[in-house]
């Protein structure tokens, strides 16, 4: 008897795994999976490096908020631009060529640095140029997802899996970048990111994608993209959930832009420290990816959308009061956690509800309000932190997003109204309804 139990138990927790990793059956987006594991662990180790390097050579916290701003901005100006395109390109050959421009951006960083040739100019400079790209590179990623997942039905636990490898990569990054920059310097991180992307290039070139007929429709840009905000802003749940994407944004993703800062002044700490405390952010992240990942679909996750933002603001409120590295690395896993399971069921909300001839607009106004408006918060950040401290910072940012998550919150029954018709269609309330019996 018990070890028939025992047995049934083992066959429950295999199928419980893969239902949890279900995305991960199809070819493509493995494929996809491990090319960005090898390339987001670099990203991550120069995003520390870059931080690092610019606090060295200035001691500012505003050129910090500077260099922020310079690498997002070009996302809010462009990322409407690039969500038509992407609705336009062949999404698979426009990520080659995304992805090896990012590829010749940090090669060209890894070469001033280590030569010591690097200026705060070309910082910036550089940072733009990256920040173009990615304002192209984001929404084709993202409308990418459906194509590689084949449908929706697994279109949730692709976000959450993809979370989940952004998130590790934050955990395996940083720790890398701390102890390379305290070694030999900010250089080999800039090279070893330039060489990460092999990775994903790789990864891509690899798949075998069904072509599908591409639009031609010269001389309609401008049309197509007053139809995307229209259709965008004119339904409200897809309107709620960008503007709450964008007061998170606003408020509170400007503390990673000040987390040199806190292990230095704050926390008396080293290139080490800065390492482990976002390192800290990643392992929450990838609890909270791994919290989603179970999830059969999108119905319900607005509750866990306010919730997460709420824990969001109350991890920074916290944080703010830490002058202990091991408090801070507690309360940053809980920062983390709130931070990724928020932008990721918001994410999954977006995708699911939106129609697929507008999907890349669409997530392009997501990835305007979720990183396009952090270079305004980072600047906003930077100049607040100069006047008020990092401590103080932390706290506002902490208490505003407390705040827009219980705005959203305060709109909740009007918002499942709304979706219900749309997960009836998709029979995500049968799946549900069933599941509860």
């Amino acid at each position: 008897m018990d070890d028939s139990a025992n047995s049934k138990k083992g066959k429950g927790e295999k199928a419980g795994i893969r239902f949890a990793l279900r995305a991960m059956s199809h070819r493509n987006y493995r494929l996809y999976f491990i090319g960005q594991g090898v390339s987001l662990t670099g990203t991550w180790m120069q995003r520390i490096a870059m931080q690092w390097l610019v606090y060295r050579l200035t001691g500012s916290a505003f050129l910090l908020g500077v260099v922020g701003f310079a690498g997002q901005i070009p996302v809010f100006l462009l990322a409407a631009l690039g969500g038509v395109m992407a609705d336009r390109w062949d999404r698979h050959k426009a990520l080659v060529v995304t992805q090896t421009l990012a590829m010749l951006q940090a090669l060209a960083v890894a070469i001033l640095t280590l030569t010591g040739r690097i200026e705060e100019w070309h910082i910036i400079a550089l940072s733009l140029f990256i920040g173009i790209v990615n304002a192209f590179d984001m929404p084709l990623r993202q409308a990418f997802i459906v194509e590689m997942v084949e449908g929706k039905e697994d279109l949730s636990n692709a976000i959450a899996l993809n979370s989940f490898v952004f998130n590790s990569a934050r955990l395996v990054g940083p720790s890398l970048a701390g102890v390379l920059i305290a070694a030999l310097g900010e250089g080999p991180c800039f090279l070893l990111n330039a060489i990460s992307f092999i990775g994903v290039i790789g990864a891509l070139l690899a798949m075998r994608v069904k072509r599908k007929e591409i639009r031609r429709r010269a001389g309609r840009v401008w049309q197509e993209l007053k139809e995307g905000f229209a259709y965008a802003f004119g339904f409200a749940p897809i309107r709620s959930l960008l503007l709450l994407a964008a007061l998170v944004a606003l408020v509170g993703m400007p503390y990673t832009v000040l987390m040199p800062v806190f292990a230095t002044d704050v926390l008396h700490g080293g290139p080490s420290t800065l390492g482990l405390l976002m390192a800290a952010t990643g392992v929450g992240a990838i609890i909270g990816a791994w919290f989603l990942a179970p999830r059969r679909n999108a119905a319900g996750l607005e509750t866990v959308i306010a919730v997460a933002a709420g824990t969001f603001g109350m991890g920074l409120v916290l944080l703010a009061q830490s002058r202990a590295l091991w408090l801070a690395l507690l309360l940053l896993v809980l920062t983390g956690f709130g931070m990724m399971v928020q932008s990721a069921s918001n994410n999954t909300m977006l995708q699911t509800i939106v129609d697929d001839d507008k999907r890349g607009r669409v997530m392009s106004f997501y990835n305007m309000a979720f990183m396009g408006v952090t270079p305004f918060g980072s600047l906003l950040g930077g100049a607040l932190a100069d006047r008020i401290g990092t401590p103080g910072t932390l706290m506002a940012c902490g208490v505003a997003c407390a705040l827009a998550a219980l705005l959203f919150a305060s709109r909740l029954g009007r918002f499942r109204a709304q979706v219900r018709p749309i997960y009836e269609r998709l029979g995500f309330v049968e799946q549900q309804e069933i599941a509860g019996r």
